[in-house]
């Protein structure tokens, strides 16, 4: 929990997302064997370190996507007022995200639903169930 200005507790999102993966037993022993000689200090570290090596070697074609398809790239929030502004200019949002997007949880199913056309995230979603049962058919 983090203080706001006015020392009231505010939820913090987090900022990161656990995965789940099966490894053979061959990758895995050879992970072992590099944590155990300290390459790394442990599993995680080094899966993550492999992850962002592959992201590095591939950052201009994910450049070139993000311009194509006009993503945004790392946190969007989503906003009660920034919708209540689309829905009164008569608006329906196109949100695409490449990282996470949170929806502010005051933030209603039917305003969401009023107001968000279609929500494309390659990351994470963080969302009260009500609006993300509300834009189900919009999620791609």
């Amino acid at each position: 929990m983090a203080k706001t200005a006015t020392g009231q507790l505010q939820a913090r999102a987090p900022e990161s997302e656990k995965i789940t993966i099966n490894l053979g037993f061959v990758d895995l022993g050879q992970i072992e064997l590099l944590v155990r000689e300290g390459f790394y200090s442990n599993r995680s570290d080094f899966i993550r370190t492999a992850i962002r090596n592959q992201i590095e070697r591939h950052a201009e074609t994910v450049r070139q996507i993000v311009v194509r398809r006009s993503v945004d790239l790392g946190l969007r929030h989503i906003t009660r007022d920034e919708l209540t502004a689309a829905q009164a200019a008569g608006e329906m949002l196109d949100i695409r995200v490449l990282g996470l997007v949170t929806i502010a949880e005051d933030v209603t199913a039917d305003l969401a639903r009023n107001t968000i056309s279609a929500l494309s995230v390659l990351g994470a979603l963080q969302a009260s169930d009500a609006v993300r049962a509300a834009l189900a058919d919009r999620l791609t």
